[in-house]
């Protein structure tokens, strides 16, 4: 078995580019080949190409290469170990697209979990536990998802043919239905979770944390409409996050994200996807209130006239004061005085321009907060135990694999546009793996602030550009070289990214 260090040291990602590559339609999305190393008689009746895709791309990272091809193949056996405890966890944001396009541009396919499900059993030698798990964005219907996803057919398959109990957890501790009224989130659209089976951990970064002695704490924003709550968070030397303590018990964690662009970070992939392993949302930073020359990273500067300005402010101001207190009274007060700008407000001119509303929130590359809370996540997965302590060496073993057969363009990460890419993208070190991401979508990792941290931080997270291998079923070789300006899936930024992110 190979230990958490050597692990993340272990700088190879590979690459499988199938440009007519689809995801399957048939639940539980099994193989439609009969593979020597597969163990189940559930057979698919349609062509599973992603399942051999999923197969080719573990091949090409060498793994357990001499036993490819006959039963013995097991080629995450030095990763997971008879008995272990395994953590699946995928990018489940949201349950649908809300404005109507292909919800798979958004979260990963089951077919890509299928078939990960598939290699760590084998791996486990049906000793252990599989754990399905993520913590979507607070809207997210989970049954609707589960739905969708169809992701309980797996879960049938292995407890018929295998009695094997694979579980799948939502771990908020929330949810907010906003079907009667989407803009608004009002207690009564808000209830109780059961969450994480073993409970959150609460992981005090402290002088570690990037927030830590950040100016401005006051204007700090979280994923919920509660500041208070944030800021009593992240302040000082408090800098704590709630995370899963299954994740953080975990033997062994497995992300497999979507590949897809971000409105507040620039790329959604396995480091910005860690918000996922957060039981409670508002602990997050996402932006701080205002435009950089007053503190803040809301807006740009100069951007506002002075009528979008002041609508901004008196909204913000009553979610602090009404929204956020969660109660039916301040409810009925946010909902009037809400319809009352409408009514009287809108029509003299107080209203934000469509375009402008799409980098409210923090959602340009001006952005200064998110890209910190991605790397204090980042901390935490490599060195904190389930007790929400920082070690000095990596603590539990990771692989990483990337969706990419269909990405997400434009407006992500929520309402992005398909992309077509025909990609599974593999590896051991999280940078590693979103480097090589973030350059294949046609963007220069150095305008990404995530990346460019890392890079300038090697010794932390074990990285370098040239220390990356690619292997691939395509000539990606020259993927990092200074002078190559192939843009490859030439994805499109978010607006508030456009013309800043993209390799010139």
């Amino acid at each position: 078995m190979i230990s958490p260090e050597e692990i993340i040291s272990n700088l190879n990602v590979s690459i499988y580019h199938d440009s007519g590559l689809q995801y399957p339609k048939e639940p539980p999305y099994s193989p439609y080949i009969e593979y020597a190393e597969y163990f189940l008689s559930n057979m698919s009746k349609e062509e599973n190409h992603v399942y051999d895709a999923l197969r080719h791309t573990l091949l090409l990272l060498g793994l357990d290469k001499g036993n490819f091809g006959n039963a013995r193949w097991n080629p995450l056996k030095d990763i997971v170990g008879s008995g272990d405890t395994v953590v699946i966890k995928p990018n489940f944001v949201l349950s649908n697209h809300d404005e109507g396009g292909d919800l798979f541009s958004i979260i990963t396919h089951p077919s890509v979990i299928r078939a990960v499900v598939d290699y760590v059993y084998i791996a486990l030698r049906g000793k252990g536990r599989i754990i399905i798990a993520d913590a979507p964005q607070m809207d997210c219907n989970f049954s609707e998802l589960l739905e969708k996803t169809k992701l309980e057919s797996i879960k049938e398959l292995y407890r018929k043919e295998l009695g094997f109990e694979i579980e799948i957890y939502d771990l908020r501790d929330f949810w907010l239905d906003k079907k009667d009224n989407p803009k608004a989130a009002y207690s009564r659209n808000r209830y109780k979770l059961p969450g994480d089976p073993l409970g959150s951990v609460l992981v005090n970064l402290g002088k570690e944390s990037l927030f830590y002695g950040v100016d401005n704490y006051e204007r700090f924003y979280g994923a919920d409409y509660n500041r208070e709550e944030t800021i009593s968070h992240h302040h000082d030397n408090a800098q704590e996050y709630l995370i899963s303590k299954t994740i953080l018990s975990a033997d062994v964690v497995i992300s497999v994200p979507k590949l897809k662009v971000h409105k507040k970070v620039g790329v959604t992939l396995n480091i910005k996807g860690l918000v996922g392993m957060n039981t409670n949302k508002n602990y997050l930073i996402h932006y701080k209130l205002g435009t950089p020359s007053q503190g803040g990273d809301q807006f740009p500067d100069d951007i506002l006239t002075a009528k979008e300005s002041m609508k901004v402010k008196s909204q913000r101001w009553a979610y602090d004061k009404l929204l956020s207190r969660k109660n039916p009274t301040t409810d009925f007060l946010y909902d009037t005085a809400a319809r009352l700008g409408k009514i009287f407000l809108k029509p003299l001119g107080f209203r934000l321009d469509k375009e402008k509303s799409h980098l409210d929130n923090g959602n340009w590359h001006g952005n200064d907060s998110a890209w910190r809370m991605s790397i204090d996540l980042l901390r935490i997965l490599i060195y904190g135990d389930n007790q929400g302590n920082l070690s000095s060496v990596p603590v539990r073993r990771m692989f990483l694999i990337v969706d990419g057969v269909i990405g997400g363009e434009g407006n992500g990460p929520l309402t992005p546009d398909s992309k077509k890419c025909g990609l599974i993208i593999a590896g051991f070190n999280p940078c590693a793996v979103d480097l090589v991401c973030t350059r294949l979508m046609g963007f220069d990792c150095r305008k990404v602030k995530t990346l460019s941290y890392i890079l300038a931080h090697s010794e932390l997270f074990n990285i370098g550009l040239s220390k990356i291998k690619i292997l691939s079923n395509r000539n990606f070789d020259n993927l990092f070289d200074a002078e190559n300006d192939n843009k490859y899936f030439d994805f499109l930024p978010h607006p508030g990214w456009k013309g800043f992110i993209e390799i010139k």
